[in-house]
């Protein structure tokens, strides 16, 4: 299927969106209990590939087209390495990553960006502060203002802006979807998702979102993980695996997930996404339909689990959220119907 890329400036209207069968079709994935009351329930459609990338099993529909959000980063990054990026793995994990904002993430964006010859005043993305609790803190009380090296995506826009230099690429307008840039990760995601992608919105940090199949989302991270080392998509994966704390961050839920899997590639998103490659080829994807962010991990526990994820550690990690009352533990978000 041909795609048609054009220059997003406003949401469609209201009257013209449709929800994918991936969100209209999704059953009830998780509860979140309070006290022994489930006080809220919250649907999804949950995948796993095989290493052939045929289904293997799925709760929902996952044929329907989602936006994956920033679980597409390693996807983008695998485009820049392929477009002549070339970064230490350190860095490469930045360029996957939504960051955490501590101070070694902020300097590996500079560190990109002194590399290609620029400088943070050439960063595109959205300002935002850390979302590391602490550093954000830190920046409040220190009166320092937004900015877009702060944000958790200035580590993909820096290489974005890097793989513009090394590729002979105009740089100030990276993020038009019809930049040789932005073209390259089309079909990268394409070519990688075996799937088309139907629709080109732009994503919160500012730059080019692409909506697919939520099962090309989980072949494209079971191929992502078993890519022979040294190759374009080995370099992309084994950056991710050697530099988890880049990735994400020092306390975040990927990061523990990644560290504690041997072989494990993952990336969360946006709107309660998560995707995960398997050392066997196996992938595994999660859209969370109302977009409510602590369901995606807790459900993605169940399905590792369900696969025979060996990690024990890790996918407790992914489980814990905590209902509370006054300030206490009274209940929490657990996985429902995905029993094997």
């Amino acid at each position: 299927m041909a795609v048609r890329l054009e220059r997003v400036s406003e949401p469609s209207p209201p009257h013209n969106a449709v929800p994918s069968s991936a969100l209209a079709q999704a059953p009830i994935v998780a509860h979140v209990v309070r006290s022994g009351f489930v006080e809220s329930v919250h649907r999804g459609t949950v995948v796993v590939t095989a290493p052939d990338g045929s289904i293997d099993w799925a709760a929902g529909d996952p044929r329907g087209p989602v936006l994956a959000r920033s679980s597409n980063k390693p996807i983008q990054a695998l485009a820049m390495v392929r477009s002549g990026l070339d970064l230490p793995p350190h860095l490469l994990a930045l360029a996957c990553s939504s960051h955490s904002g501590e101070p070694f993430h902020l300097q590996g964006v500079q560190d990109i960006l002194a590399g290609a010859g620029l400088t943070e005043a050439d960063l595109q993305n959205t300002p935002g502060y850390p979302i590391d609790e602490a550093e954000h803190d830190a920046w409040i009380r220190a009166s320092r203002p937004k900015s877009p090296l702060g944000q958790n995506c200035s580590g993909k826009h820096s290489a974005m802006l890097a793989t513009c230099v090394a590729a002979g690429w105009e740089p100030a307008t990276y993020r038009d979807p019809l930049h040789p840039l932005q073209r390259a990760i089309t079909t990268t995601i394409e070519e990688l998702s075996g799937e088309s992608v139907v629709a080109v919105a732009v994503d919160g940090c500012g730059a080019p979102l692409h909506a697919y199949a939520l099962t090309g989302l989980a072949r494209a991270f079971g191929r992502l993980a078993v890519a022979e080392p040294g190759t374009a998509p080995g370099r992309v994966a084994d950056a991710m695996r050697l530099e988890p704390a880049y990735l994400g961050g020092t306390h975040r839920q990927v990061t523990a997930l990644v560290r504690g899997s041997a072989g494990l590639i993952a990336k969360d998103g946006a709107e309660s996404v998560y995707a995960v490659g398997l050392p066997d080829g196996r992938g595994v994807a999660v859209k969370i339909a109302d977009g409510y962010p602590r369901a995606a991990p807790v459900v993605l526990a169940a399905a590792l689990r369900r696969v025979g994820l060996d990690a024990a550690e890790a996918i407790a990690t992914l489980e814990e959220a905590p209902v509370l009352g006054h300030g206490d533990p009274v209940g929490a978000i657990v996985a429902v119907g995905l029993d094997a």
